[in-house]
C-alpha cells in the first residue's frame, strides 16, 4: 500500500466518524460534563447515508488495491519488496481500520449503553393526582444516543416518575410529580441538552 493508499484509508476514517458525528457528541458531551454541546454535530445526520457510502466506496477501493493482482511490470520490477513494509502498508493496518470505521458506522446503534441506567430511581409520590404526564414535541434528536441523552438529563430532576425519548417521533414523554417539578424546569432540562423543545401536549 503506498502513500495514495495511506491517504484513502484516512479518507475512509475520517468519512466514518463524520458520519457517526451526530451520535458521537452526546456521549463525549457526557463524558464531559458538557451537555450544551451535544446537539452540535445533528445537522450532519442528512449527510449520514452519504458519508457511509464514501467510507465504504473509499475503504473497499483500498481494499481493492491491496488485494488486486500485481501485473507483470510490477512483478518485474521488484525493488521493494525485499524491504519490509511499514505496519501502515500492511494488510493488518487496513484490516484495523476497516474494523475501526465499521464500529464508527454502527455507533448510533449502541450509543445508549453509555447513558447511566436510572430503573433503581425512587420516587415518592404522596398524591396519585399530582402525576401528570406531557409529551414535548423535541428537534434535533437523531438516534438513540440522542434519546438517551435526553431521558438521562431529565431523570435528574426531583419528582420525575418516567421519561420516554424517542428520537424517530421527535418525542419525550415525561411522567412527572407536578408538586416537585414544573413543566418549565423539565422543559429546560431538555433543552440544557442542546436539542431544543419546539413544543408540548
Amino acid at each position: 500500500m503506498n502513500k495514495k493508499n495511506n491517504r484513502l484509508v484516512g479518507a475512509g476514517v475520517l468519512s466514518a466518524v463524520a458520519a457517526s458525528l451526530c451520535c458521537i457528541t452526546p456521549v463525549l458531551a457526557l463524558i464531559s460534563g458538557a451537555s450544551g454541546v451535544a446537539s452540535t454535530f445533528s445537522c450532519m445526520e442528512p449527510a449520514r447515508p452519504y458519508l457511509i457510502g464514501i467510507t465504504v466506496l473509499v475503504l473497499g477501493f483500498a481494499w481493492y488495491q491491496k488485494l488486486k493482482p500485481r501485473t507483470a511490470e510490477e512483478i518485474q520490477c521488484d525493488c521493494e519488496e525485499d524491504e519490509k513494509k511499514p505496519f501502515m502498508q500492511t494488510k493488518t493496518f487496513l484490516g484495523i481500520v476497516t474494523v475501526f470505521a465499521a464500529l464508527m458506522l454502527a455507533f448510533p446503534n449502541y450509543a445508549h449503553i453509555f447513558y447511566p441506567s436510572n430503573d433503581n430511581k425512587e420516587v415518592v409520590i404522596v398524591n396519585a393526582s399530582d402525576i401528570q404526564t406531557v409529551t414535548f414535541d423535541v428537534k434535533g434528536m437523531t438516534c438513540n444516543g440522542c434519546a438517551s441523552h435526553v431521558e438521562n438529563d431529565v431523570n435528574k430532576l426531583p419528582g420525575i416518575v418516567k421519561v420516554d425519548a424517542i428520537y424517530e417521533e421527535a418525542t419525550a414523554k415525561v411522567e412527572f410529580d407536578q408538586t416537585k417539578v414544573s413543566v418549565a424546569q423539565i422543559e429546560e432540562a431538555i433543552n440544557g441538552t442542546g436539542y431544543k423543545v419546539v413544543g408540548k401536549k
